[in-house]
């Protein structure tokens, strides 16, 4: 990595971690993203970012495995002089109608969707306090709109796990402060499902119905928030943003 600030996003290698990599690295961030499966596109977005000229590598990381992820993270701080941005993007989501709802289902959306970040909050947390950014170090958790009070039918165990990871925000907000500031951007949709719920025309043209702005948002549309609560909301902390095309009030 050079001297530019180093940013980690989980999960960047496709849709909107893609697009956090690309606006992260445009203004000025070197890039270490993780990827689970999608190694091909991990390693086509590090070609494209360094062609842009950022510093950029990605390495595998299951979040589904919390021991792993926090030895991880204790690597990385130990090999880094220092952590600029922390953009926890990795998730998974899926519906989990009531009757059909196990314990180990529920216990892995907490684990990825949850309890992996905030492992990776605390092994990070000493390197992206020694930031030398203006605002200091910078956590952004990619949270969703409806967990903030517009709950979804048949999404209990992403909700309650999304609902974590919001809490996590605004908790480490006063443990990490002043030297790293904790936000979130809440999205509704900004990439609909490749398969499975709402992949289908009809189920994005009711959602979008209920859109003020009448459209779904771009992944680019969640990056530029991300990149605002990094870079530049330098007396924001705690703050759930919310990019959502006004659904919110629908």
């Amino acid at each position: 990595m050079s001297d530019r600030p180093l940013a980690i996003v989980t999960g960047g290698a496709r849709r909107v971690g893609r697009a956090i990599c690309a606006t992260l690295a445009r203004h000025g961030c070197d890039i270490l993203l993780t990827y689970r499966t999608s190694e091909d596109d991990a390693a086509t977005v590090v070609k494209e970012l360094r062609e842009h000229g950022a510093a950029a590598r990605a390495e595998r990381l299951d979040l589904d495995d919390c021991d792993a992820t926090l030895a991880w993270g204790e690597r990385i701080a130990s090999e880094e002089p220092r952590a600029d941005v922390l953009v926890h993007n990795a998730s998974i989501y899926a519906p989990t109608p009531l009757d059909e709802l196990d314990a180990a289902t529920a216990l892995r959306h907490y684990r990825v969707n949850a309890l992996s970040p905030l492992l990776l909050c605390k092994a990070l947390a000493p390197a992206l306090g020694r930031s030398t950014l203006p605002g200091g170090g910078a956590i952004v958790a990619m949270t969703d709109m409806h967990v903030l009070g517009r709950p979804r039918v048949e999404f209990s165990a992403y909700s309650m796990s999304k609902a974590a990871l919001t809490e996590m925000v605004r908790t480490l907000a006063r443990d990490l402060a002043p030297r790293v500031r904790v936000n979130a951007v809440a999205p509704g949709v900004v990439a609909f499902p490749e398969s499975g719920y709402e992949s289908d025309p009809e189920a994005q043209a009711r959602y979008i119905a209920r859109v003020p702005l009448d459209r779904a948002g771009t992944p680019s549309d969640a990056a530029e928030a991300v990149r605002w609560l990094a870079l530049e909301a330098r007396y924001t902390t705690g703050e759930i943003v919310r990019v959502d095309g006004g659904r919110w009030l629908a």
